[in-house]
């Protein structure tokens, strides 16, 4: 199994309509195949190292990441994460 986490920092002027549009985007993304589980979430904390909105999707292998990276639903939301972000950090690996 392999674990995808990414976390999104929003630009300033992102609007929370914008904001949760995108998670909502994410959310949609869950029955992708390959994917065993998919979370999205708005940070709460608001510490000055926190990120605005996380992912984290578990799949069933590394063939599935792969497929997911360019599945045509896919590419379009991580667009819009890299048009909304001022930084994305991400992580992968076998769990």
């Amino acid at each position: 199994m392999v674990v995808h986490l990414v976390s999104f920092k929003y630009r300033k002027d992102v609007e929370e309509a914008a904001r949760q549009d995108h998670r909502t985007r994410l959310k949609a993304l869950a029955d992708v195949d390959g994917i065993l589980d998919f979370k999205v979430g708005a940070d709460f904390v608001r510490s000055p190292r926190s990120y605005d909105t996380g992912i984290v999707v578990l799949f069933r292998d590394r063939a599935a990441l792969d497929g997911y990276a360019t599945h045509p639903r896919h590419v379009p939301v991580a667009q819009l994460g890299r048009d909304l972000s001022e930084s994305i950090i991400a992580v992968d690996f076998d769990a």
